[in-house]
């Protein structure tokens, strides 16, 4: 198990004693100084990590069905209106998010693009 799941399983056990309060926002924070804070000592993130720092909030988007520039506490607190749901609600979808097919990560709107391009060099 990847170490920044290992300290999700932790916090979501106890929000209080690493975030103060059970919020979505407050989560979005901490975990941004932790893979800081990791970078900083020289502490490549596993393959596991990449995935969620890269994909989660685009798979949020495409699990809600939008289109934002927002990071995913903010898509989050968008459908779910209140930092303590968002945050219940995160480690719900978190756990569908690491189950996926991660095949069906590739945005077909790129696809239809690239095939739309080869068809008109072609």
């Amino acid at each position: 198990m990847s170490q920044v799941f290992e300290l999700l399983e932790k916090i979501s056990k106890k929000p209080g004693l690493y975030l103060g309060t059970a919020s979505i926002t407050a989560l979005r924070h901490f975990l941004v100084g932790y893979k800081f804070a990791r970078q900083e000592m020289g502490f490549p993130p596993t393959e596991a990590e990449l995935d969620f720092y890269q994909e989660f909030q685009p798979w949020l988007q495409n699990h809600f069905h939008l289109q934002t520039v927002n990071s995913w506490d903010k898509i989050l607190l968008f459908k779910f209106i209140d930092e303590k749901v968002a945050f219940a609600n995160f480690f719900l979808l978190l756990e569908e998010f690491r189950h996926r097919d991660k095949s069906l990560d590739i945005d077909p709107v790129l696809l239809d693009g690239a095939s739309e391009s080869a068809k008109k060099v072609a």
